[in-house]
């Protein structure tokens, strides 16, 4: 009977969809970051300044969502 004390590291099949995982938590909240950022940003400026934008408030979380997602 063999004794096998080598477990692979961290680089098996477990430890990259760990990481993956993680990495995935990562990019998604830092696009929600970007997006509340982006629509608290819209949301400070006053009618001028989103009419100079050629927007209007009711575009606001399609702007910030495409602007964070890119969808």
């Amino acid at each position: 009977m063999a004794l096998v004390d080598d477990i692979g590291g961290f680089d098996t099949g477990l430890g990259r969809r760990m990481r993956s995982s993680l990495a995935r938590v990562c990019v998604h909240a830092a696009q929600c970051r970007i997006y509340r950022h982006t629509f608290n940003e819209l949301n400070a400026l006053n009618q001028r300044g989103l009419n100079s934008l050629g927007s209007a408030r009711t575009n606001m979380p399609e702007i910030a969502k495409t602007a964070a997602f890119g969808e």
